[in-house]
């Protein structure tokens, strides 16, 4: 009997062993993360962050923050949530469907009147209060919070009821965002960080509208009922209070 032909399957086994083990490793722990349109790419990039720190790997779901706090309320499995604004997370306390001790706002947000047309925003505040405004995009006032400043913003210079047949409603600032990109839209009220995002790849023109024109866009983020024992989820949260995290959100557009 010879046992060479053994010796070799002994040997192939043992190199496979390692990855039979790794295959058969538990899962990394996980969290689903419910993100305002608007911090999607930010969420994404500290996601990234806080797994390589970690080892905890977030999922990130994007929509508008009226579409998210219906699917919350609806049962979508979701641990946590960071909100376009402070009321909604708030809100969720109130119905008992998230922690009131994680409770806390994460960034604030400005609102930019753009266009990818370079020569177009030359003087924001005159073209907002005196401009010919042929289409202005926003994101839906009554699911966006930015498009709630966007509207209270417009009030602010008194075109609201003028404007309101030319507006490009997207049901998200992303949507809206893309109206503009696209050119269905000349010009848009969006958020900071998605401009930032836009002029890598179209320089356009833009203005920061004063913040004193609409109330503050604070977000807030909340941990949901389903995360209550998610390690993942409860960490990501502390992760965001960190100089590091705030650091990176400041990078993004935010105050």
């Amino acid at each position: 009997m010879t046992y060479k032909p053994l010796l070799a399957t002994i040997a192939l086994l043992a190199g496979l062993l390692p990855g039979i083990a790794c295959a058969q490793k538990k899962p990394q722990v996980q969290a689903r993360v419910a993100v305002a349109s608007n911090f999607a790419d930010a969420a994404r990039q500290l996601a990234n962050d806080y797994a390589r720190q970690s080892g905890h790997r977030i999922e990130i779901s994007a929509a508008s923050t009226g579409k998210l706090y219906a699917q919350i309320r609806n049962g979508a499995p979701f641990d946590a949530m960071l909100s376009a604004d402070a009321d909604t997370p708030r809100k969720l306390v109130a119905e008992g469907l998230a922690d009131a001790d994680t409770l806390h706002d994460y960034a604030t947000g400005r609102l930019v009147l753009w266009s990818r047309d370079p020569a177009l925003v030359k003087d924001g505040e005159a073209l907002l209060r005196k401009g010919t405004i042929t289409r202005l995009s926003i994101a839906n006032p009554e699911l966006a919070p930015y498009g709630e400043a966007a509207r209270e913003a417009l009030i602010h210079v008194r075109r609201w009821d003028e404007l309101k047949p030319r507006l490009v409603m997207g049901e998200n600032v992303g949507q809206a965002a893309q109206f503009v990109a696209s050119g269905a839209a000349p010009l848009g009220l969006l958020p900071r960080s998605l401009v930032q995002v836009a002029r890598k790849t179209t320089p356009g023109s833009g203005w920061d509208v004063p913040a004193a024109w609409h109330a503050p866009i604070v977000q807030s983020a909340v941990l949901l009922e389903r995360g209550r024992s998610n390690a993942a989820a409860r960490g990501f949260l502390l992760y965001l209070r960190s100089p590091a995290a705030q650091k990176k959100i400041r990078a993004f557009g935010y105050d």
